[in-house]
């Protein structure tokens, strides 16, 4: 049996809901909750958090606050609307457009470009375009944006509405470079294992509408509403978010040719696989013009042909926790929220944040909800199917078990994908590998090893299937102890 956890404080930040500074409770549960009991709470709080962080119910609140009226004015909106929640983005500033009563029939000039089935709206032309990797739709969707960008006119005013995948659906590569040739250069920089700021620079200076590009190609008179899923290295940095094609971007083409540099003496020892010679010879060659300033710079901070352009956050992560924390208030559970975003190698962040949990929850009264929420990574050892929120599940199960005798933990992507796979997460609880060892599976570790996360949880039903939401705000954790 695990020994009792130490009531030190935990070093990562979190809050407490306090019963005086919120709304009123539900008269606590037993403390004797089943876990089957738990299991449905877990996901009533999963859904609500999701639903609170919808990108239709976002994008409204946003376009009625003083900023981004202001920003908007009187002005005819452009709309290109790009990533997963474009197309919900997009028909919720039509609506915005025409009040109350508007529908299908009210007009806007502009483009979606997303990567999820869906319908247009408003007449808004519609780009079915590729995630994680970019398609030939991506780079159409591109070069559209950029020439619905390069005419707005004095009284029009390019809005930008930006999701979660945006920057695979806006692609636009430099001239003389194809789509092909970034995709290998992307490809070959994380075989490098570059950091992901250092492979957004590449990327942007391989890009015409990335790093602020697209609000130069628009004389600067764009609005930004963005719903972020970034985390790392900044969390919900405007840069980092579709690749800032609105934003001032401060690093140049001497760092990208740096990097790349750098990544490919990293992958050199791999023989014909690695190395300079790897690289395509046009984009390294795109570079190397843009060194010698033959190719035009990205705009910098304080470029004063972005002195008109606005950005505005109309969401994060922290929508999604505020609506999971309030559905588990309402269920009767003290609340807790670790304020610092879930970030790093799934199986390894796994056991650290159930250990944080344990140190959170120590002499809380219970039951108890802790919530956090970011964006973990996999790296693939094995052949198995799985996602990063059901790796994150099956690692924690050994020691959520050693740690509580009743709780439950459900981990799930917001926009309802995990990995390649139909489900958006997974969630377990203390008989988790107990319930797996009498139904003769192997035990965890071995799936773990293999990247099959998906076939343990599927052959427990334990996957957690939403559908395509409407959002995409990163990952959500939900832990409740009876």
């Amino acid at each position: 049996m695990a020994s009792p956890v130490s009531p030190r404080r935990p070093t990562a930040s979190r809050s407490i809901d306090s019963p005086a500074d919120s709304a009123p409770r539900s008269p606590s549960p037993s403390l004797h909750l089943t876990l089957a009991t738990l299991r449905q709470q877990a996901r009533r709080i999963v859904d609500a958090g999701i639903a609170a962080a919808g990108a239709g119910r976002l994008t409204a609140r946003a376009l009625v606050t003083p900023a981004v009226a202001a920003a908007l004015g009187r002005r005819a909106p452009i709309v290109i609307a790009a990533g997963k929640a474009s197309a919900v983005m997009a028909r919720a500033f039509v609506a915005s457009r025409g009040g109350a009563s508007a529908g299908p029939d009210v007009a806007v000039r502009g483009m979606i470009a997303s990567p999820q089935a869906g319908a247009p709206a408003g007449g808004l032309e519609w780009f079915d375009v590729g995630h994680p990797t970019p398609t030939a739709g991506s780079a159409a969707a591109g070069r559209r944006a950029l020439e619905l960008a390069a005419s707005a006119g004095d009284d029009e005013v390019v809005v930008l509405l930006l999701s979660g995948g945006a920057s695979a659906g806006l692609a636009a590569p430099v001239e003389g470079i194809t789509l092909e040739d970034k995709v290998a250069v992307t490809t070959l920089l994380l075989r490098g294992g570059v950091a992901i700021d250092d492979l957004n620079c590449v990327r942007k200076h391989l890009s015409a509408i990335k790093g602020g590009r697209l609000a130069v190609a628009a004389g600067g008179r764009v609005v930004t509403l963005a719903i972020s899923d970034v985390v790392d290295p900044t969390p919900d940095d405007p840069a980092v978010i579709g690749s800032g094609p609105t934003t001032p971007d401060p690093t140049t083409f001497a760092d990208a040719r740096a990097i790349v540099r750098a990544a490919t003496a990293a992958t050199a020892a791999a023989g014909p696989a690695g190395g300079l010679d790897a690289m395509p010879a046009a984009a390294l060659d795109a570079l190397d013009r843009g060194v010698r300033g033959e190719i035009p710079e990205s705009p910098k901070p304080g470029d004063p042909r972005l002195a008109e352009s606005s950005y505005h956050l109309a969401g994060s992560r922290r929508e999604a926790i505020d609506g999971a924390a309030a559905e588990a208030r309402a269920l009767g559970f003290t609340v807790l929220r670790i304020d610092e975003p879930v970030t790093g190698e799934a199986r390894d962040v796994a056991l650290r944040h159930v250990q944080h949990v344990a140190q959170l929850a120590y002499e809380q009264p219970r039951p108890c909800c802790v919530l956090s929420a970011g964006e973990t990574t996999v790296r693939v050892r094995g052949s198995g199917k799985g996602g990063r929120n059901q790796e994150f599940a099956l690692a924690a199960a050994f020691h959520l078990t050693r740690r509580f005798p009743q709780a439950v933990l459900a981990s799930v992507g917001t926009d309802g994908i995990d990995g390649p796979t139909e489900a958006a997460g997974a969630l377990i609880d203390t008989m988790t590998p107990t319930r797996a060892a009498d139904a003769g599976l192997q035990r965890p570790e071995i799936y773990l090893a293999a990247n099959d996360s998906f076939s343990f949880f599927d052959a427990l039903g334990d996957l957690i299937r939403t559908g395509p939401t409407d959002t995409n705000v990163g990952d959500l954790q939900v832990v409740l102890i009876a």
